[in-house]
């Protein structure tokens, strides 16, 4: 048989496994940049409204009422647009929801830098939140149908390793420019305003969901985005898709037959010979599912938004409220926001050891480690009673926590076929968001109780939950991403 009978009746690959076997380039790495910078922007925003707050109990003289409502405003707008925002991706496109919740949340930041009284501010934050639970699991979801399959996991958990850089410019901004005077909130929101001029970077520079573009028909724009990857994998294109691939003579990922068989050395060095090259397709048996609630689906959804609402529950339940809550404990606005900026560093090797460990022991067990990490380091957090206590109990909370939030939305994606994955990664930061929103009315009401204790108690038990949950979702690792 010649070489070209032999490329003919070769198997051909689909784009999305062209995709898959690809191995991680500049184009993704400049793609992970732009996703990630979006990202931290959108962090930035969340921790700057926990320094606000406390600034403004201090010039403001604000109730702890006050203080929830304007947090949780905020809240309730996530918690409409993750819902929003995923269904929308599943219908006008990922890229283009990402870039328009970046340029609602930026203007509306900007813009409640001018409020002039608690109501003003509370229905901004509304609009604000409105783009920011939106624009996460949209970003996680585009990014996670370019991933190569071998370390989808582990460039899932880098992109939300942006939002500890987001954070720790938020305990920045909050420790220099929040606490200096009375206006110094003000100057801090208006910093706020940078996503709304970078989401015309994003519209113009991402390209659109490969997947969704086809599932869409739009099967030339989808060629023209997998053919420009396999160009910067040094790899020649494919030219039209796996039904060129036949005539020819080369297969879908753009190679000859001989090239095929003898790799280059460039090529060989960044794929393994099992992972890399024969990613494992889905599970057996798993149909075309329309809906996150079909039989085959709602068992995994139901896991995870049990893990989505507790998680959110002692996260924002804490962390929006550790600056207000030093000060109640007799530290000093300044001081009180340097102790939050070192808790917030500790955010980084958390994300840096679920990067590793999500594609070494997966994804169940990584999100179960460290939310079981979380429960322990909350619990410590409650009856820490000296400054030494304080940050070592804090430090390790923001490091298990975050490396939760890492694993949690790498495992997510993965759990739905193209066709609802934006709605069921949506839908279930959506529903996590309520926890988010009554976080903040949550925290007030067990301090006055059993003091600050209990209330770490609670975060506590709700992470063991998350835990017990994150352990019954399906182990994903090495999987194709179903169509």
């Amino acid at each position: 048989m010649s070489e070209h009978d032999a490329a003919t009746q070769s198997p051909t690959l689909t784009r999305a496994e062209r995709l898959d076997r690809l191995p991680f380039t500049r184009r993704h790495g400049r793609m992970l940049g732009a996703s990630g910078i979006g990202w931290a922007l959108d962090a930035m925003d969340v921790g700057l409204i926990s320094f606000v707050i406390a600034a403004l109990s201090v010039h403001w003289q604000i109730t702890k009422g006050d203080a929830s409502m304007i947090a949780s405003a905020g809240f309730a707008g996530m918690a409409i647009g993750a819902t929003l925002g995923g269904l929308l991706a599943d219908r006008i496109g990922r890229r283009n929801v990402f870039a328009l919740t970046l340029l609602v949340y930026g203007l509306a930041t900007g813009a409640s830098a001018l409020a002039g009284g608690v109501a003003m501010l509370i229905a901004l934050r509304f609009v604000v939140g409105l783009g920011l639970g939106a624009e996460l699991p949209v970003a996680s979801t585009l990014m996670s149908e370019f991933a190569p399959a071998r370390i989808r996991g582990r460039v899932i958990v880098w992109l939300e390793a942006f939002w500890a850089l987001g954070w720790i410019l938020a305990a920045v901004i909050g420790t220099f420019v929040a606490a200096e005077g009375e206006n110094g909130w003000r100057w801090a929101l208006a910093i706020g305003m940078v996503p709304a001029f970078y989401s015309l970077v994003v519209r113009l520079g991402m390209p659109e969901s490969v997947r969704f573009l086809e599932k869409k028909g739009r099967h030339d724009e989808a060629e023209q985005i997998v053919q420009r990857f396999e160009e910067s994998a040094g790899i020649e294109p494919g030219g039209g898709g796996a039904s060129a691939a036949g005539d020819s003579g080369v297969d879908a990922r753009g190679t000859s037959p001989s090239a095929a068989a003898n790799p280059s050395p460039s090529a060989a060095a960044n794929a393994s010979p099992s992972a890399a090259t024969n990613p494992s397709p889905p599970a057996a048996g798993t149909e075309h599912r329309e809906s996150i609630w079909s039989r085959g689906l709602r068992g995994r959804t139901t896991a995870l938004w049990v893990v989505w609402f507790c998680i959110n529950l002692s996260y924002y339940g804490a962390f929006i409220w550790i600056p207000t809550l030093l000060v109640d404990r007799g530290f000093d606005l300044t001081k009180s926001f340097t102790f939050t900026l070192i808790i917030t560093l500790a955010q980084i090797p958390g994300y840096a050891a679920a990067a590793w460990l999500i594609e070494v022991i997966g994804r169940r067990w990584t999100l179960t480690i460290f939310l079981a990490g979380s429960a322990l380091a909350a619990g410590a957090y409650g009856m820490a009673d000296s400054e030494t206590m304080i940050i070592a109990a804090g430090c390790a909370l923001s490091f298990f926590n975050l490396g939760a939030w890492g694993a949690l939305y790498a495992i997510g994606p993965e759990l739905y076929p193209t066709a609802v994955r934006g709605t069921g990664t949506g839908a279930a930061a959506g529903f996590g968001r309520i926890a988010s929103l009554l976080a903040p009315f949550l925290v007030p009401v067990l301090v006055a109780t059993g003091t600050q204790v209990l209330a770490f108690a609670v975060f506590a038990g709700a992470f063991a939950l998350a835990a017990a949950a994150a352990f019954t979702l399906p182990e994903q690792r090495g999987r194709a991403l179903e169509e």
